[in-house]
């Protein structure tokens, strides 16, 4: 876990000025708290109710001492957990393309507090405009291991 940087957002101008920091750390964001009730809405929302996740009383007595966010849903906190970190400024539009991998190396308890940690990994010129691969690493308050690590790819479009 990196304790070196402090948050704050960094802002390019241009999508070459983004392309300039390629291999480059891009920055850390503010600790978020994953609650239970967040853990049970996006159990909800899609309809993955296993007992790990919902079940308070038996979760205490299971693996992890308490109940864990779904791996999926601490993949969909990163807009939610990066947004802060950087922005390019110019282009029309930034289009979710995918995603290139994507692991959970460590759970996700409720209550804890988790922050992304990106990094640009690549830029390549596509039809669109460019191609950018972020790496985004979730921490866990605490923790060794990160909770998750996702390359996304997005489409930057002049």
């Amino acid at each position: 876990m990196r304790n070196d940087i402090a948050p704050a957002t960094r802002v390019f101008e241009d999508i070459a000025a983004f392309r300039a920091v390629e291999g480059e750390l891009l920055g850390v964001g503010d600790w978020f708290e994953v609650s239970q009730q967040r853990i049970d809405d996006f159990a909800d929302a899609t309809e993955d109710w296993q007992w790990i996740h919902v079940d308070v009383e038996r979760s205490k007595a299971g693996p992890y001492g308490a109940p864990i966010a779904h791996g999926f849903l601490t993949l969909s906190l990163i807009p939610r957990l990066g947004g802060d970190i950087f922005r390019v400024d110019g282009p029309r539009m930034a289009i979710n393309y995918g995603l290139n991998k994507v692991r959970f190396p460590h759970p996700v308890t409720a209550g804890s507090r988790v922050r992304a940690v990106a990094t640009l990994v690549e830029v390549t010129d596509v039809p669109a405009g460019v191609q950018a691969v972020v790496r985004y690493t979730i921490e866990i308050e605490g923790a060794d291991k990160p909770a998750c690590v996702a390359e996304t790819v997005r489409v930057l479009v002049p």
